[in-house]
């Protein structure tokens, strides 16, 4: 139990961790088993066929990751996550958000780049028992998008529940390529995460660990499913996958090491197609890629251990190789795809979509941020944020979350206040931002925008990095270059680190654009 290790644990941060550390990433071998279960695919709404008029209730309820265990969660249109929104570029579509909860909540539409004011963020609050009706335009090309909860200070809590979804933008150059796209046949969504459990029921880890590095589980879910199975036809097959998660980074590849074609980022469809065996994403980040099913093998997509977090680079550098042994090497299954029947026999396109690339000479300013843990403060502290102090697995709606250390977290060393405008854009601009970590990587994510990556370490960027994105895993300074296309006026944008319990306790900022 985290409880029982917290107090185990002494004065020192790394020998902390190291008792710590294990007990955050389990390996599955000590969760509970289940038998393979069919993949959860979300009902699909498309706007065109609601009368471009949409509804989405947030609730409370019940769900069963484990059969017979029941667990407190939270959805929309049900008792966890969401259903697809399809959305098509050039429209305008109203949405009609009620919250059934008794506590706030917001709703974010992740990578939308619409308008400050129905941006979704902390500054759009949602009342219990009051309905949001926002009128969406939809002006950017194909993509895959999401949407989560953005409440003040209880992000984490809520998005670890439950609330979050797909949200796919379609257009017409898309569909001229001949991608699969008959959704949850050739076309699949997938949102993966990863959860904690104890006797088949989720719990929410809390304490300093749950602080430090974000919550982390031992169980992995696709859609919501524990140890999925999806059956597709031989042939090409579309994935759109999610990091749904509140903090961890997954590396996916397949269990045979077999190619794949990585075809879009966070913002839509690359310029061509990028063969690869393994892909990263860090919370917040969509990749969609194109696998070749012909052979009829049975075949799992799994994911690699992930050991970004402050406490895990001190065990490191103290201990060395022995670290490996401690954390766990094994990589985690995320869905068995078994092949049944006939499948797709298109080919993969050449090139894709078209892109205008924004040059360092376009840029008019250039801002530098960094992303601060302030860990001088940590050390002492009291109550349940305090290292000899953790509060281990707690129900799913006890409320509150991690919270005691409020100000040790912050970008450029200021915690987020709500009453302040960090950053001051004129619309229309094009700019630099160069962003950096401290202690680990952190994912940043900027509202309202897409940005590319310019340069990373002051040198060019990886492969990894191309394509629009709006979220990405910073460490080394990276250099973005943006151009403010939507106003900010009557409320402001935020920008800040995707890991959940950081963003919560002041790893955010706000830019107003006008």
């Amino acid at each position: 139990m985290i409880t029982r290790r917290f107090l185990l644990a002494g004065a020192g941060l790394a020998g902390a961790a190291a008792i710590a550390a294990p007990a955050v990433l389990r390996s599955p071998k000590h969760a509970m088993a289940t038998e393979p279960q069919p993949l959860r695919v979300p009902p699909l709404i498309d706007a065109r066929q609601q009368d471009q008029s949409i509804a989405l209730n947030v609730e409370a309820g019940q769900t069963e990751f484990f059969p017979g265990r029941a667990s407190e969660t939270l959805g929309y249109n049900g008792s966890y996550l969401g259903p697809t929104l399809r959305l098509h570029r050039g429209d305008d579509v109203a949405m009609a958000v009620t919250n059934t909860l008794n506590e706030d909540t917001t709703l974010h539409w992740h990578g939308l780049v619409v308008p400050g004011e129905i941006d979704g963020s902390p500054h759009q609050t949602i009342g219990p028992r009051k309905i949001w009706s926002p009128v969406l335009p939809i002006r950017q090309p194909a993509a895959t998008l999401w949407y989560h909860s953005h409440a003040l200070h209880r992000t984490a809590d809520q998005v670890y529940a439950g609330l979050a979804g797909f949200l796919l933008i379609a257009d017409e150059e898309e569909q001229a390529l001949g991608l699969p796209s008959d959704y949850g046949v050739d076309d699949l969504p997938i949102v993966v995460q990863d959860r904690q459990f104890e006797n088949g029921q989720l719990v929410m880890p809390d304490g300093m660990m749950a602080l430090m590095q974000g919550r982390r589980g031992d169980t992995l879910l696709a859609n919501g499913t524990v140890n999925p199975f999806a059956r597709v036809g031989a042939g090409l097959i579309r994935l759109r996958l999610l990091n749904g998660a509140n903090a961890r980074i997954f590396h996916f590849s397949f269990d045979d090491d077999r190619f794949f074609h990585w075809i879009a980022s966070d913002g839509g469809l690359l310029e061509q197609p990028v063969p690869l065996r393994s892909l990263s994403l860090a919370p917040g980040q969509r990749g969609e890629i194109l696998v070749d099913f012909s052979d009829r093998r049975a075949v799992t997509l799994q994911t690699a251990p992930d050991t970004n977090a402050p406490m895990m680079m001190g065990m490191m550098q103290r201990f060395g190789n022995a670290t490996a042994n401690l954390l766990g090497t094994e990589k985690q299954p995320v869905i068995h795809f078994q092949v049944e029947g006939g499948g797709r026999n298109a080919a993969v396109p050449d090139r894709l979509a078209s892109m205008e690339h924004l040059s360092r000479q376009d840029a008019v300013r250039e801002r530098r941020m960094s992303l601060t843990m302030g860990m001088g403060g940590m050390m002492g502290g009291g109550g349940s944020g305090g290292m000899m102090g953790g509060g281990g697995p707690r129900g799913m709606m006890g409320g509150g979350g991690p919270r005691s250390m409020m100000g040790a977290f912050g970008i450029n060393n200021r915690p987020f206040d709500i009453e302040r405008i960090n950053e001051q854009v004129r619309l229309g601009d094009v700019e630099i931002w160069e962003v950096a970590g401290e202690m680990m990587a952190h994912p940043f994510h900027m509202h309202g925008v897409q940005f590319e990556v310019l340069s990373r370490n002051g040198r060019a960027p990886e492969a990894a990095d191309q394509g629009l994105r709006d979220t990405i895993l910073v460490r080394e300074p990276i250099e973005l270059i943006v151009r403010f296309t939507q106003p900010g006026t009557q409320a402001p944008f935020m920008y800040h680190c995707h890991i959940l319990e950081h963003e919560d306790n002041g790893m955010m900022g706000q830019f107003r654009v006008q």
